[in-house]
């Protein structure tokens, strides 16, 4: 290869210890992930970003079949008289909300929100639709764009526009709401874990931190590789107050009308930015195999010499027939540009073959997480070489996980009071703190006054840490998860 295992391969990339945020930005750029547009704050996502999407959609799309939810499209305005049915909703919303004042040169009578998310639309054909209790649930979900004017954009991050999934349900009992917003937040976090090579904590949002109109938010939270954390999803449990809002009855098993309990949830382009943020290295990304578009990319070597060719494409057809994500580059571009290449786009596992290496009847195979070399013998057949390349893929997606979780219990202090917390932040970095809380918002807004560190969630993994407040030194209700947060 020519160059040391740790030497870096893309000097077009900023150091992530020089300049986090530029070393982001340049990966989203050299990768190929996005482009900038003439339109503030709105982005163009490249094939590249794309496909990640796309796998992530896939996949995310079979675990919500699976659990017995639809597809299906809302329109992507909602009437400002429809808007303002749920006070709380309208009012978290308001700041961020886009409007159509004109149809063509006709000024609209009652204006047009471009969705900031759905939930009255899907409120409104729940009323025209559920009679009974013979009509729930509704397990509804779909796939689309949504606007929010963010004052300050980052790729992926926050956008003005961006991609997202949002589910929304509707059932006969509460109880069965409350069980579906804590099945889809699990969903969620075995998605980061077994797909995105992602740890994350489970838990619920304070009061003053969830979702406008919810009676209670829970999030999965991921912590970056600069210690600042990611919200990666969002489960929210509304009880029956937008069924009130809008109406919505049905005649319940004793023939009495009832209202019924809902929830949303939804995940978007942000989970990009959090693989780029957890894995991506100085070299650019890191991509766990089950998302990466290029899962295997195989570079042959002197391939003008006869017989390379041919027996690289006959790998990469082995490949693609056991169901592998395989590109086999033949281009002119030299070895080592391919190689830099690759490395930076995030393939998890490289191929070379050359000449020497068909003679000793291998291959040689790079790891992208740690770029560790190991020869695979091809003596022992295809299917033998098929399963020693998932056996690799599989140690990229151990090895990115583990690497993940390190820097998070690495970034993780436990501190009883807010000296503690700044001590700690001084010492080790942004990371996530465990401290007690008493459950007072005042509390909850002086320690991010005084420390830096915001509210992430109430594990769902409680410890006691100690008997008193963080901030007030009264009884502490419950242990909370803080952090600076993207």
């Amino acid at each position: 290869m020519g160059k040391n295992k740790n030497e870096k391969m893309v000097d077009a990339i900023t150091s992530m210890d020089e300049d986090f945020a530029k070393w982001y930005t340049d990966i989203c750029k050299k990768a190929e992930l996005v482009e900038y547009t003439s339109v503030k704050g709105c982005l163009v996502i490249r094939p590249y970003g794309y496909a990640i999407w796309e796998n992530i959609q896939k996949d995310l799309d079979a675990r919500f079949k699976a659990l017995g939810h639809e597809n299906v499209c809302m329109p992507m305005f909602i009437p400002e008289s429809l808007l303002q049915k749920e006070k709380d909703h309208v009012e978290g919303f308001a700041p961020e909300v886009a409007w159509v004042t004109h149809g063509g040169n006709e000024k609209l009578e009652d204006r047009l929100c471009v969705r900031p998310t759905s939930e009255t639309l899907f409120c409104e054909h729940y009323a025209n639709i559920v009679h009974s209790y013979r009509d729930l649930p509704k397990l509804y979900n779909q796939w689309v764009s949504v606007v929010r004017w963010e004052k300050t954009t980052r790729p992926f991050l926050r956008s003005r526009e961006f991609l997202w999934q949002e589910g929304h349900t509707i059932h006969e009992t509460p109880q069965e709401a409350i069980e579906e917003t804590r099945r889809m937040l699990d969903c969620y976090a075995d998605f980061c874990v077994e797909s995105l090579a992602i740890p994350v904590v489970k838990g619920q949002k304070t009061e003053s931190d969830k979702f406008a109109g919810a009676e209670s938010t829970y999030a999965i939270e991921a912590l970056m590789h600069d210690g600042k954390a990611l919200q990666a999803g969002t489960s929210h449990y509304f009880g029956d107050g937008f069924a009130r809002a809008f109406g919505i009855q049905f005649t319940n098993r004793e023939n009495k009308l009832q209202y019924p309990h809902q929830t949303s949830w939804g995940v978007s382009t942000r989970l990009i930015g959090g693989i780029i943020m957890t894995h991506g290295d100085d070299n650019g990304l890191a991509l766990p195999p089950a998302v990466a578009p290029i899962q295997v990319v195989i570079v042959p070597i002197a391939f003008h010499k006869e017989g390379v060719l041919d027996k690289a494409k006959e790998l990469a057809d082995c490949l693609k027939d056991a169901g592998v994500r395989v590109k086999l580059d033949d281009s002119d571009n030299s070895p080592g540009w391919k190689f830099a290449e690759y490395e930076m786009k995030g393939v998890p596992v490289r191929i070379e073959i050359g000449p020497k290496d068909i003679d000793n009847g291998q291959c040689v195979a790079v790891t992208r997480h740690n770029r560790e070399k190991t020869f695979i013998t091809l003596n022992g057949g295809l299917k033998g070489f098929a399963e020693a390349v998932k056996e690799r893929l599989q140690a990229v997606h151990d090895g990115l996980y583990e690497r993940a979780l390190e820097n998070r219990t690495k970034r993780t202090y436990t501190c009883k009071d807010m000296d503690e917390i700044a001590k700690a932040l001084e010492a080790g970095g942004d990371g996530f703190v465990k401290a007690m809380w008493c459950g007072d918002e005042a509390c909850e807004d002086k320690v991010k006054e005084v420390t830096g560190v915001g509210s992430r969630c109430i594990p769902d993994e409680q410890e006691h840490i100690s008997d008193t407040c963080v901030c007030c030194g009264k009884p502490a209700k419950c242990m909370v998860l803080w952090g600076k947060a993207y």
